[in-house]
């Protein structure tokens, strides 16, 4: 049980990044975000491939991924300028379908649907329990790294001018703020943290497939941001780690309804997702740690 535990709570370290991601370039500039898988796939595929077939360290594996998803960033953000809202939703979700096929099917670079196996780890272990509890302990400092980042970011005039532009570009642009550098800037940094948690997250199973990023994972580190408060990194990292022990505890729940099916399970533990979400805005709309108001510092 404990060694399970550990596995959930390095995954959740996983989901942590993604939401700290998601919580800049969604609660921090206003830009919605529904291609994370994509950026997800990026990061993996690029660490893995460096590794694994490149023969690099993998430190460097993790640089390239936080490269090439800054990459990837700016590619989407400079063939989204002119788009807001809802356009810009489906455009990036696009670009994780793109990400998802190419995977699927070149099958020369990235081994297709069987995915790529044996990804090198950053250290040995002697035992299975062993590994996952010092990956546990890197991911945990990995992400307080970040986030230590992204709240420097926010408590800086650059997150109120990132906030400005949120509640209203056009009058952010009157006040001399230069909206489409923001955006390109702030969307490429959270492109780069979803790479990196991609490239965290091959290197802890060792193996990375295009079945793994699937729209879905979008979807659960949406619910984890607006579960945790939209707009802080607190909250987006509280809510991550909840999303991620109540998603595990509803296996366990729907595996006891007697007499139960296993697709039936999981259309329960997906009800029981729904329903905690519904209860949750119904309760506590603002999320569990919500945004806090700041005023500028006096001149």
């Amino acid at each position: 049980m404990l060694s399970y535990a550990v596995f959930v709570l390095a995954v959740g370290g996983v989901y942590a990044l993604l939401a700290l991601s998601l919580n800049l370039v969604w609660g921090g500039v206003g830009m919605v975000n529904l291609g994370l898988a994509g950026f997800f796939a990026v990061g993996a595929y690029a660490s893995a491939l460096a590794t694994k077939l490149g023969g690099l360290p993998v430190p460097v594996g993790l640089a390239l991924a936080l490269v090439a998803g800054a990459l990837a960033g700016l590619a989407v953000t400079f063939s989204t300028l002119r788009l807001r809202d809802d356009y810009l939703a489906i455009v990036t979700l696009g670009f994780a379908e793109v990400v998802r096929l190419v995977a699927s099917n070149e099958i020369w670079l990235t081994n297709g649907t069987d995915g790529i196996s044996g990804i090198p780890r950053p250290f040995p272990a002697p035992s299975p329990f062993a590994f996952n509890s010092w990956y546990l302990a890197f991911i945990s400092a990995v992400v307080a790294l970040v986030f230590w980042l992204v709240r420097r970011l926010d408590r800086a005039p650059y997150g109120r001018a990132l906030r400005a532009i949120r509640e209203d570009q056009q009058v952010a642009a009157v006040a001399g703020k230069a909206v489409t550098r923001f955006k390109a800037e702030a969307f490429s940094l959270a492109a780069a943290i979803a790479a990196l948690a991609g490239a965290m997250y091959g290197h802890f199973t060792s193996f990375v497939a295009p079945d793994l990023f699937q729209p879905l994972i979008t979807i659960y580190i949406f619910l984890a941001v607006t579960a945790g408060g939209t707009g802080r990194p607190a909250g987006a990292l509280a809510g991550a780690y909840a999303v991620i022990v109540f998603l595990e505890a509803t296996r366990f729940i729907a595996e006891a309804i007697p007499r139960i099916s296993p697709l039936q399970a999981a259309a329960a533990r997906e009800a029981l997702v729904g329903v905690a979400l519904i209860l949750l805005l119904r309760w506590r709309p603002a999320g569990l740690l919500p945004e806090l108001s700041t005023r500028a510092p006096k001149p």
